[in-house]
């Protein structure tokens, strides 16, 4: 009983993660005022990537490292969009959402002589566990967090570290300030243009990040169906978490749980269909969707393109 509990914690763990990684993404990039649904796409390309340059190079750093460069040029071009030309925030990240899996099945069968999936990823080149070996592989602690790969913790520390940017520093307080009121920001001189910016590509990079936890951790390739709504998961985890590091990581440690039981179920002979229990993360994200969204607040100039010459 006590190895099946820490198996489904573990498990939720594992498949948290790359959810933590993207959704920090969407909190940095609407509490800057910049709507970011185009997570998913830059999951795509970020997943593409890191199993990319970690099938060639074999080095699983080296690919996680251009995950996150990949998903900041997306990030880059949809600042760019938003920002700069002050498109309708929706539409670029839907044209993201589109240019992500399009570009990476495109590389794809270049790369891997037509291939729409990525080759393996030798097991000895996926992300480290670097906790392995410290606990007895029989105990609870092993398949709690022994058995884990280092993405698992470095997420857990970047939820620390962007909750202290935002709420402890000088940077955080101009990036919230520049989402609720961007005018009076400005007139502070907080380079509103700047920050947005800034924002908007670390969202690429988180969420490249999220989809390198998928392709070099949780599976060792690429392949179109990897993603899978991942990105729109994270997004509802950012708005159930009310736009706060803190309370997204609640709600991706949840939906998390809910794939983990799912997985833990699936062991079972229970008699019930395995595209039904595949169905019980989306659905929960629906639920929390409809019953929560209604009574959570965005960042008061979060989707208002800023231009100094209009007045808010």
């Amino acid at each position: 009983m006590i190895d099946n509990v820490a198996l489904i914690l573990g498990t939720t763990l594992m498949y948290s993660t790359p959810l933590i990684f993207t959704a920090m993404g969407g909190v940095i990039s609407e509490n800057s005022g910049v709507i970011n649904i185009g997570l998913e796409g830059m999951m795509v390309i970020g997943a593409f990537t890191g199993a990319t340059i970690g099938y060639f190079t074999g080095n699983p750093w080296i690919a996680f490292i251009g995950a996150g460069f990949a998903g900041a040029i997306f990030g880059l071009l949809h600042a760019i969009a938003c920002v700069s030309f002050g498109a309708n925030q929706v539409v670029s990240g839907i044209a993201i959402n589109f240019l992500g899996p399009g570009l990476a099945l495109f590389l794809s069968r270049i790369f891997f002589d037509g291939a729409t999936m990525t080759l393996s990823i030798n097991l000895d080149n996926k992300m480290p566990r670097p906790l392995s070996g410290v606990f007895s592989q029989d105990s609870f602690m092993y398949y709690f967090l022994g058995n884990r790969y280092a993405t698992v913790y470095i997420a857990l520390i970047l939820v620390f570290l962007l909750w202290y940017v935002l709420y402890k520093t000088k940077l955080g307080l101009r990036i919230r300030a520049v989402g609720e009121h961007p005018t009076a920001a400005d007139t502070l001189g907080i380079d509103v243009y700047k920050i947005r910016y800034l924002s908007v590509i670390f969202s690429g990079v988180f969420a490249g990040f999220g989809g390198a936890a998928l392709s070099l951790a949780i599976v060792s390739n690429f392949r179109p169906t990897l993603v899978s709504g991942h990105g729109f998961i994270a997004l509802a985890a950012m708005i159930f978490g009310k736009w706060k590091p803190q309370g997204a990581l609640l709600a991706c440690l949840l939906f998390g749980g809910a794939q983990g039981i799912t997985v833990f179920l699936g062991q079972y002979d229970f008699k019930v269909s395995s595209q039904i229990l595949s169905m019980i993360p989306y659905v929960l994200t629906m639920v929390i969707l409809v019953g929560f969204v209604g009574r959570a607040s965005a960042p008061a100039a979060d989707g208002i393109p800023y231009d100094k010459e209009q007045k808010y």
